[in-house]
């Protein structure tokens, strides 16, 4: 997670409810219109029958009740708002407690098409037409249980795991790619890059080979070299019967092997002025 935002996000009222201003609600319309465009054919059907339910607004930021009260009933899964970033720990801790925390902030006119900083279009509509899909539900609130349990040094391992299905998860189907993970279907650019790009690397995820996983190095700041398969969102519940201990175990293993060779450029330093 990044070390500081110029990000600051919103408290609730009393009653529960974000004010946002005019021109934040016309970001989100914008936002939520082009990407409304985009997935069509390129997001999972998963996906579409979360979205399908959600029934996000296209005219203003949603209030995280409306979304919470869907996810609730589907998948006993809520909304938390948090500051614009949070630790590791609470990050795994509300997970774990089927929390899903929301940056109560939308980003600016000058970051539209990319930032790095999960803001409120990118939880809740990357990710939260998915929190109604049980599989997909089980096996974050299970990752966060392995974070809430890890060490520093293991959930540097485990943050590629959450990258790579979560973020950045593709789905190889009868119909052809599809996109699942939330940081992909909430940037058209990516969504292109991933499903079109010939250059890029896809691998098929299964159960077998998490551990190729967790030694796949990525940057937080780039279109991805290489993405993960699925066949469907199901799955996830294979890896998710994982146990702690085993993938700590797996994590013991990559650190022993190394890191696979990075298929990108290091990041520039900044130099001191």
């Amino acid at each position: 997670m990044a070390k500081s935002s110029a990000y600051v996000s919103k408290y609730p009222d009393e009653d529960g409810n974000i004010q946002w201003s005019d021109e934040e609600n016309n970001i989100w319309h914008d936002l939520i219109t082009r990407q409304l465009s985009c997935i069509q054919g390129t997001a999972c059907d998963e996906y579409i029958a979360g979205l399908e339910k959600l029934k996000l607004p296209t005219d203003r930021i949603p209030q995280l009740e409306e979304v919470s009260k869907v996810l609730r009933a589907e998948t006993g899964w809520q909304c938390e708002p948090v500051p614009a970033l949070i630790g590791f720990g609470e990050f795994f801790r509300l997970l774990s407690e089927k929390k899903f925390p929301v940056a109560t902030f939308i980003r600016t006119r000058e970051e539209f098409d990319y930032l790095q900083e999960p803001d409120i279009f990118h939880e809740i509509f990357g990710h939260c037409p998915l929190l109604t899909n049980p599989s997909f539900a089980d096996y974050t609130e299970a990752y966060g249980k392995m974070g809430l349990n890890a060490t520093k040094e293991q959930r540097v391992f485990l943050a590629r795991l959450y990258w790579f299905t979560v973020e950045f998860g593709l789905l190889d189907t009868p119909k052809g790619l599809r996109v699942y993970g939330g940081g992909i279907i909430s940037s058209p650019t990516e969504t292109e890059y991933a499903l079109n790009d010939k250059n890029v690397e896809r691998k098929t995820l299964s159960f077998d080979n998490v551990l190729d996983v967790l030694r796949t190095p990525y940057r937080i700041d780039i279109l991805q070299p290489v993405y993960y398969m699925l066949t469907k969102v199901t799955d996830l519940d294979e890896i998710r019967k994982y146990e702690i201990e085993d993938i700590f175990e797996l994590i013991e293993q990559a650190k022993a092997l190394g890191l696979h060779e990075a298929k990108f450029p290091p990041k520039e330093e900044k130099q001191a002025s």
